[in-house]
């Protein structure tokens, strides 16, 4: 991403303000993970803040988190995207898709959204339209209870990705 890879050392520096500017997008437009993690400063390592970031979302409760979920964008939508998600899914080639591939993922978009109450949502990083389309097909059959617990783990592997990118090991 556009952010700098930066040492644990200056980030458990930053105050909260600063925290939150710089890692308020890990999870999408959902600053309020990374306000609630700035709490948990010191970080001993990547992990430790990622773990920080992972447990506001797991206290969060389910309605807060159904908000995250709903969040995220549509996979393969052409509505503005995040920095983040613009480049995740270019990267999976869902800017320069086919018009059949885009329609079909539109669809399962729509019925999958129409079952669960929020967007299909997978960690599309290493991912081919191919294993996007086949995960959604079958996601959608998924019962309410597992499809939103799989979604939780998807937002946060998202998270992990980005975080990654954003933090020296």
């Amino acid at each position: 991403m556009s952010t700098p890879t930066a040492p644990l050392a200056e980030i458990n520096r930053l105050d909260r303000e600063a925290f939150v500017a710089r890692f308020g997008g890990i999870y999408e437009h959902s600053s309020w993970v990374a306000d609630g993690a700035w709490r948990s400063r010191p970080f001993a390592d990547r992990d430790a803040l990622e773990r920080a970031l992972h447990d506001v979302v797991v206290a969060a409760g389910r309605e807060r988190q159904l908000e995250l979920l709903r969040a995220h964008p549509r996979l393969g939508t052409r509505r503005p995207l995040t920095d983040y998600s613009r480049a995740e899914q270019q990267g999976a080639g869902l800017m320069h898709a086919a018009p059949v591939d885009l329609g079909e993922l539109e669809g399962l978009n729509r019925d999958y959204e129409a079952r669960f109450g929020f967007p299909f949502i997978l960690a599309v990083r290493n991912a081919t339209l191919r294993q996007i389309l086949d995960s959604c097909r079958m996601r959608v059959e998924h019962d309410a209870v597992s499809e939103f617990d799989e979604s939780l783990r998807q937002v946060h592997r998202i998270a992990r990705f980005r975080l990654f990118d954003m933090v020296e090991p």
